[in-house]
């Protein structure tokens, strides 16, 4: 491809292929991302690249380095117990007001995003099913009817599809899901709440399961 046929569509390209490997744990958090390497392997100029790990490195997903190369973010204790903070605020108020807000056509969102989740882990399919499942909490976003709650989650957002990708228990994630779907469609309100942070506490202990899991290979 020339340089000439390259721009934004190709950066942005680029930077969706990373993406969704990094999101997905095809590399691993401290791999090296060099420019002359991705764009071979990609078959474009370094240029696309450069942006694309840039626009990356603002969605906290890389962290750039001198010299034409970057690495997969690790995310520090510190980094994930903030993560944790700003979700557990944002998705009490996210799911309080989807309850109050959901419309026929949201949850019939929810459930096709249910339906693929649960597939994906019956079949062992984990990105399938780790996809669907931050497919289910974006739609919740939706449901939700705040513009200014959409835009302060799509800054977070490659970094919360990453977090909640950290879990093995696919089924387990699919019936918590299923619950909180009920409680949306059912217009529970008062009891949301509990089952949200009961959701997050149930994350965060899949989260430390998954990690023990990579380190004893």
């Amino acid at each position: 491809m020339s340089r000439a046929a390259e721009g934004p569509k190709e950066s942005s390209r680029v930077a969706d292929w990373l993406r969704n490997q990094i999101i997905d744990g095809e590399r691993a958090p401290g791999s090296k991302l060099v420019e002359r390497d991705l764009a071979t392997e990609f078959g474009v100029s370094r240029v696309p690249v450069r942006e694309a790990l840039t626009l990356l490195d603002a969605e906290g997903l890389v962290t750039l380095r001198p010299h034409t190369w970057a690495i997969v973010r690790e995310f520090s204790p510190e980094d994930l117990a903030e993560l944790d903070e700003v979700r557990a605020a944002l998705e009490v108020l996210t799911f309080r007001l989807a309850a109050q807000r959901r419309t026929t056509a949201g949850l019939a969102r929810l459930r096709d995003a249910l339906g693929a989740e649960l597939a994906g882990a019956r079949a062992g399919d984990r990105v399938a099913a780790r996809r669907a499942a931050a497919d289910f909490h974006e739609i919740v976003t939706d449901l939700a009817g705040n513009r200014l709650l959409s835009e302060l989650s799509q800054t977070m957002r490659s970094r919360l599809r990453w977090l909640l990708g950290q879990h093995d228990d696919l089924l387990h994630v699919s019936e918590e899901h299923n619950v909180l779907y009920d409680a949306i469609a059912g217009g529970d309100v008062a009891g949301i709440e509990d089952l949200v942070l009961a959701h997050i506490a149930s994350s965060h202990r899949q989260r430390a399961e998954h990690q023990r899991a990579l380190r004893d290979g």
